[in-house]
């Protein structure tokens, strides 16, 4: 019995350094967005939010929507949402909005990790517990993240955490708000 603790503990020892030097591994986030070249009309989304009321990203037309796929076992996701929700309140008066679209995963687990973050997200975070998205909207992994031009057509599109509060990304956004072409 004595040898199984130790081995457990062992065991338990080696996974969190493992896991520390996991995190330590991450790259920075950065600000690059890729522009579409040919602006393809984004593909339907309609999913619950935390109220299990439905949000339609139809009804955002005329503004720029940030929509980012992400999941909480992510580690580049749980990195980049402070900065999505500081975007989120730099922009509130503008007409560029946040949405962040849960992959895969249920309610409890969302609102759970949700609630851990100081602040927590003020934007709204919808939910796609069966992975429906992920076809329509050409996710090869987490996070991935689209900007959606006022009239609806796919402007940028980024792959990996991002620092979704930088000048320069904010410029790009603020600049498809005002009707520019994404560069």
């Amino acid at each position: 019995m004595r040898t199984d603790g130790w081995i457990q503990a062992v065991a338990l020892t080696l996974l969190l350094s493992a896991g520390r030097a996991a995190a330590q591994e991450l790259p920075p986030l950065t600000a690059e967005l890729t522009p579409s070249p040919t602006m393809p009309p984004a593909p339907a989304l309609v999913f619950p939010n935390l109220d299990e009321q439905p949000v339609d990203l139809a009804a955002y037309r005329g503004e720029v929507v940030v929509v980012n796929f992400w999941a909480t076992w992510c580690p580049p996701c749980r990195r980049e949402m402070p900065a999505l929700e500081r975007l989120h309140l730099k922009t509130a008066d503008e007409k560029i909005r946040v949405i962040a679209v849960n992959v895969g995963e249920d309610f409890d687990t969302v609102f759970s990790f949700t609630g851990q973050l100081t602040p927590a997200p003020t934007f709204p975070m919808l939910f796609d517990a069966e992975a429906t998205s992920m076809e329509p909207w050409k996710i090869r992994g987490l996070p991935t993240t689209y900007v959606v031009d006022p009239v609806g057509r796919i402007a940028y599109r980024a792959v990996g955490g991002r620092e979704f509060d930088h000048p320069d990304l904010i410029a790009k956004l603020r600049e498809l708000a005002a009707g520019g072409a994404p560069h």
